[in-house]
């Protein structure tokens, strides 16, 4: 299936993939998908083995109308696009995800960027909690080479995912209840950076059906208020972190004012920063360990 070209001006996709790319984007409008356009080149890129943006050349071949269709219809039942391609971009890095972790939000790159920005000596030790698909492990680990990086979950699926992520650095992962009051106390006062994108959903909230059908449950609530993990990740880094370290934990939209309290209540910070992402919402607060 070839098409014909467009003279003059405009994209000049191929003038069939133009017309499936425009039936892909009503149906997944139709469907609810607020992203419809976009979802829809993205899956047209992944069926034809091209990305996105050299949808402009491709000449889809006999079989890309079945494949995209089947593709497009499992959006429409709003299973995921990333768990229908397989993978999500997160930075600078693009992550393999998939039924049973957490899929991560561009949201969580501010949190990622503030870390990145932080001064820490060559041989860091930075702590990831909650490292879900890795994504802040990974990201952290790549930008910072002879960091040493311990990424923390309880789920074996999850860091099934995010062995497969930090494959090419050298994080070391571990299974383990970030609530543990003794969790990694062999590292206790030597931490230089703790990042944590914790469960931090409040109970009976309001979900998209990709959110709530389709990422697990246990890395999205954090109890009736949404805070159940978020305290003792903050008791933890009360103990890990060595004097002027730094932390960073997302939260919830609502709670940006109890996370900072709990820090504040907890006697052992200073510099307590509530943050807010692109776009303008609270998404995390940061604090430093009193010297």
């Amino acid at each position: 299936m070839t098409g014909q070209r467009e003279a003059g001006g405009g994209s000049h996709i191929d003038t069939d993939l133009r017309q499936a790319i425009a039936d892909a984007t009503a149906e997944l409008s139709a469907a609810g998908i607020h992203s419809a356009r976009v979802d829809a080149e993205l899956l047209a890129a992944h069926a034809a083995g091209v990305d996105r943006g050299r949808l402009t050349v491709v000449e889809p071949d006999a079989a890309f109308v079945d494949r995209y269709g089947a593709l497009v219809a499992r959006r429409a039942q709003r299973i995921p696009l990333q768990h229908i391609v397989g993978s999500a971009a997160f930075g600078p890095l693009m992550l393999q995800v998939g039924p049973g972790v957490f899929i991560p939000r561009p949201e969580t790159e501010a949190l990622l960027e503030w870390a990145q920005a932080q001064p820490l000596p060559p041989d860091a030790l930075i702590v990831d909690l909650c490292t879900g698909s890795g994504a802040l492990a990974a990201a952290l680990a790549h930008h910072r080479p002879t960091a040493r990086v311990v990424a923390v979950d309880d789920s074996a699926e999850a860091l099934r995912y995010a062995e497969m992520n930090c494959r090419a650095t050298s994080v070391r992962l571990l299974q383990a209840d970030v609530t543990d009051p003794d969790l990694l106390t062999e590292l206790n006062g030597t931490v230089d950076l703790i990042v944590s994108n914790p469960p931090y959903i409040p109970l009976g909230a309001d979900l998209d059906p990709e959110v709530a059908q389709h990422d697990p449950a246990h890395a999205l609530f954090g109890g009736a208020d949404g805070m159940s993990v978020i305290g003792p990740i903050v008791a933890a880094a009360a103990r890990l972190l060595r004097p002027g370290g730094r932390i960073g934990v997302e939260h919830d939209d609502a709670t940006s004012a109890a996370t900072a309290d709990l820090f504040a209540r907890a006697a052992a910070f200073t510099d307590i920063t509530a943050r807010r992402d692109l776009t303008g919402r609270p998404r995390f607060v940061t604090a430093t360990r009193i010297e």
